[in-house]
């Protein structure tokens, strides 16, 4: 057996993951660490690999980052690929995201529309003039002392468009170190009771940006569709320390 495959084992079984399926469409939650497509490397465990030995006619019908965790689209033929690409072009699918942001933020239907240019290799800028048109829409679902739990719900798809809106106004997501968002350590929310081996060294909450695609909704040939994706569990775990030390 090859190296590659030996890591197919390090996640959880495709199967496992799958929220939906009918004929024409399987539905994912993506786990964190697990990047969506082939990239130029090669060679790295990724989920259209994974669709594809579970059935081999799989195409991934859109991407989220790496690190982030959620609801994952796979067409089972070309026909359906067809036309959920017809209704993200058009801007059909309702797609929500939580994420937990550094600072205590209030928004109520902000709406941010600022253009994103895409540089390359990963790297993306806010630029009025050379951009394309980005616009995310911004509730608050649950406050903290230090934090917040944010809705976040992006009519158009630019890469790292959620990221970068949110570091726009402030209130970076926990851990996206790209964008100034800095990790959560229990020390720092549960300042009484807290110790730590002397030989240890403290590790952060969660280990990656605290961004999860919760939900979905579309339709196709007139069916409607619409799913949501328990949180993974790093994240459901740093909600739950929120909850417990710095509410």
């Amino acid at each position: 057996m090859q190296e590659n495959d030996n890591r197919l084992f390090r996640f959880p079984k495709f199967n496992d993951l799958i929220i939906f399926e009918d004929d024409n469409i399987i539905v994912i939650n993506k786990p964190p660490f697990v990047a969506s497509l082939d990239d130029r490397a090669g060679g790295e465990v990724n989920i259209l690999r994974l669709a594809k030995k579970y059935y081999p006619d799989a195409q991934v019908c859109h991407r989220l980052d790496k690190d982030t965790s959620g609801i994952l689209l796979i067409a089972k033929n070309p026909e359906t690929y067809r036309l959920v690409s017809i209704e993200f072009e058009k801007r059909r699918v309702n797609k929500v995201y939580h994420a937990i942001i550094g600072g205590t933020h209030t928004f109520d239907n902000l709406t941010v529309d600022l253009p994103i240019l895409n540089q390359g290799n990963k790297n993306v800028s806010i630029d009025r003039a050379n951009g394309k048109p980005a616009v995310t829409i911004f509730n608050s679902i649950e406050y903290f002392k230090h934090f917040t739990l944010v809705e976040c719900r992006p009519v158009t798809g630019r890469m790292h468009q959620i990221r970068i809106h949110l570091a726009t106004q402030r209130a970076a997501i926990v851990g996206d170190t790209m964008y100034r968002g800095k990790p959560v350590f229990l020390s720092e929310i549960k300042r009484k009771g807290f110790s730590l081996a002397k030989d240890k060294e403290e590790q952060p909450i969660m280990k990656r940006f605290a961004l999860h695609a919760r939900s979905v909704s579309f339709t196709i040939d007139g069916h409607p569709y619409a799913f949501e994706a328990e949180y993974p569990k790093d994240f459901a775990t740093l909600l739950k320390q929120l909850q417990k030390f710095d509410s």
